[in-house]
């Protein structure tokens, strides 16, 4: 199992959309026998990004068909804990990273899995977390 981050579905969905593969339909056709996960902080960042857009509810369409093909991680028990640990060993450093990218992250170090993305730089801070790119 890897975990994909918003940058490769909303990759995946402008490729579709211009009927055009490119490099995270590239990375699916490549790694077709791979299962696929997303973390629930992925879904929500790409509903927001639907009701921001100029046709939301065509938009929430397309965001919730791909979502389906993925299987969705929820926080468990463990995850607040590693999120504070995380945060602790980043900061310690001096180094920073988005709430948000750090909440995705964690998803994926506490479920032992790969973050495929495209924004390695963004994820490039946190420790344990194994970094996975498409471009």
């Amino acid at each position: 199992m890897t975990h994909v981050d918003s940058s490769f579905l909303i990759d995946l969905l402008r490729e579709h959309a211009r009927q055009r593969p490119g490099p995270a339909t590239g990375f699916l056709e490549s790694h077709a026998g791979e299962s696929l996960g997303a973390s629930v902080f992925v879904a929500c960042e790409l509903e927001a990004g639907a009701g921001r857009a100029a046709h939301p509810d065509r938009e929430r369409s397309r965001v919730r068909g791909v979502l389906q093909s993925l299987a969705i991680a929820y926080p468990d028990e463990r995850f607040a804990a590693a999120y504070g640990e995380l945060f602790a060993r980043i900061t310690a450093r001096g180094h920073a990273v988005s709430q948000m990218d750090l909440l995705i992250a964690t998803a994926a170090v506490v479920n032992g899995v790969p973050l495929l993305t495209a924004n390695e730089k963004h994820f490039a801070v946190v420790p344990d977390l194994r970094i996975v790119t498409y471009r």
